[in-house]
């Protein structure tokens, strides 16, 4: 929904598909998704240093990361998500313009705002890793202590204690993280790159 108006879009003399061809490499996103803890962050962060060495074009976008700066003014009520996730789902269609290789790990916790940065970029430009966890296995890792300030009610609407999380119904990628270490995921994930020649 763009409130502004008097503007006009201003079509770059480079193409995506140019940028593509110098960069040897397709552009796409690639949307992380789980619960707190299910593994997101650590496997994205492994995943951007293994294709740099590749010599692809890319960068993560971590939830906690934009936070402190783009989305600083966002809480975490279901209006703020889904307007967190609409953010980055746009800044996502910039970078894939851009001919980089975007990787975003955000627990995004609803299908319906999932599906909308899919449905802004263009076809096979969406790529939806589910980083698969059961709730009990997250929270006995708590790595940010946040399911032990849920439970005390220190946090209100935490994803998966007292907010639903939506496991995405049609993921290209499932990485179960309770039985897949982070060099597997990370293999599983160039394989399917290389596979469907992104890279």
């Amino acid at each position: 929904m763009n409130t502004s108006t008097n503007i006009i879009w201003h079509d770059s003399e480079v193409t995506k598909q140019e940028r593509q061809a110098r960069n040897s490499h397709k552009s796409v996103v690639i949307w992380f998704t789980g619960l707190s803890g299910s593994g997101k962050s650590t496997i994205s962060v492994a995943l951007e240093k293994a294709l740099y060495e590749q010599h692809i074009h890319s960068y993560r976008l971590d939830g906690d990361n934009v936070r402190h700066g783009l989305n600083s003014n966002l809480g975490f009520s279901p209006e703020d998500r889904k307007e967190n996730i609409r953010r980055i789902g746009e800044v996502g269609k910039l970078m894939v313009d851009a001919g980089i290789v975007t990787m975003t790990a955000f627990i995004s916790p609803y299908r319906k705002d999932r599906n909308y940065a899919r449905s802004i970029l263009e076809e096979k430009e969406f790529i939806e890793v589910y980083t698969k966890c059961s709730l009990n296995e997250c929270e006995s890792r708590d790595p940010k202590g946040l399911y032990k300030k849920a439970r005390a009610g220190e946090i209100k609407e935490f994803t998966g204690i007292n907010a639903p999380y939506e496991a995405p119904a049609h993921p290209e990628i499932v990485i179960d993280t309770e039985k897949q270490t982070v060099d597997e995921a990370v293999g599983a994930i160039i394989s399917y790159l290389k596979n469907n020649l992104y890279i």
